[in-house]
């Protein structure tokens, strides 16, 4: 039997939502620089809502309601959906090398990291089971979402644990699409998630025990020996730098904003199975049959999240009927990890915008 690889186990406290995101970037950067170890991090959060990596954000948070309630308001660097947050919740995270778990796919690493989890959750008496893509669930309701990426040999992967959430505010501060609930067989948003509260009658585990379930499995189920470390000061100050620089500012976290309200877009989206994918698209020449600029916009994850701008970098002139070609060949020459979105996902929201040009 192989040892078991060790893990540093910190735990970050609330902090500000756009403070905790940096810190994600510090792990990362600090992980692929070799000064941070294969690390596992529990964080909380003050009433926050958060949009995904390359959501829009005037779609999917309701803005006006967001800032009457104070909350805050922060992008995270992982692909995914919207998500309010509040002390009622907890996240956690791994950060490692990717040979540590046996260097599988984005896909697979998800689907042991998510069992691991459920496993854990399982021994405080509850049927957690993952459920693909990235929630665990138990009786089919969500009590955890995840999601992940890679980042050259650096593997990043992220989850929350719904402890007590108040429904009617979830809500009202989250523009959650009606096709998406019904994708779950549901209407109502607060009945697509469970929480301890009430899977424990009001009298859930205290958090301590909640965290300490988890790391049994994931040491349990992944083969690796979780140990409660120290932050260090160096990764205090990458977190701050990165905050300073990037995460914690408007720009970031407003940058994708309502990119259809412009008049000379045309926007369409294609859904699949691992998402969402919007194209915004500009088109340009006598028949407006070239890409000038593209934005795409969703709930899709991809590894690592920059490989987005690039690709839109990289359709700047192509011709439309030679983006197949030219998505199928950039994604294989960037080598990039499609968790949930295929190469065809990306081309057919492009063919769907384009359907609209007039």
């Amino acid at each position: 039997m192989a040892e078991a690889r060790p893990f540093r186990v910190i735990d970050t406290g609330i902090r500000p939502c756009r403070e905790q995101i940096a810190f994600d970037q510090a792990l990362i950067e600090g992980h692929k620089a070799g000064t941070t170890p294969d690390t596992l991090r529990f964080l909380a959060f003050p009433p926050s809502v958060l949009v995904g990596r390359h959501q829009a954000i005037s779609q999917e948070l309701n803005l006006p309601a967001c800032r009457e309630a104070g909350v805050g308001i922060g992008r995270r660097i992982t692909g995914g959906g919207a998500l309010y947050l509040d002390e009622g919740q907890f996240g956690w995270e791994l950060v490692f090398h990717k040979s540590t778990l046996g260097g599988a796919s984005l896909g697979d690493l998800a689907r042991e990291i998510c069992e691991a989890a459920a496993d854990g959750l399982s021994t405080l008496g509850i049927a957690a089971r993952y459920r693909p893509r990235n929630d665990i669930e138990v009786d089919g309701r969500k009590i955890s979402g995840t999601g992940g990426f890679f980042d050259g040999d650096t593997i990043f992967y992220q989850g929350t644990i719904l402890v007590a959430m108040d429904g009617a505010k979830m809500a009202g501060l989250l523009n959650i699409p009606a096709a998406k609930l019904a994708k779950h067989g549901q209407k109502d948003a607060a009945k697509r998630i469970v929480t301890l509260t009430e899977l424990f009658d009001g009298a859930p585990p205290a958090p301590g025990d909640v965290k300490a379930a988890l790391l049994e499995g994931f040491a349990r189920r992944l083969g690796i020996a979780p140990a409660w470390g120290e932050i260090t000061e160096a990764e205090e100050r990458a977190a701050q730098e990165s905050h300073d620089a990037e995460i914690g500012l408007d720009e970031f976290v407003y940058g994708i904003d309502d990119p259809a309200r412009a008049a000379d877009v045309v926007s369409a989206g294609h859904t699949g199975p691992g998402g969402t994918i919007t194209a915004h698209l500009r088109l340009e020449g006598p028949r407006q049959d070239r890409i000038r600029e593209v934005l795409f916009t969703g709930d899709f994850f991809v590894a690592p999240p920059r490989i987005v701008p690039d690709l839109e970098a990289a359709l700047r002139g192509v011709a439309l009927d030679e983006v197949d070609g030219a998505v199928n060949g950039f994604f294989e020459a960037a080598g990039a990890a499609l968790m949930s979105a295929a190469a065809t996902d990306f081309t057919s929201a492009l063919r769907a915008a384009a359907a609209q040009r007039g």
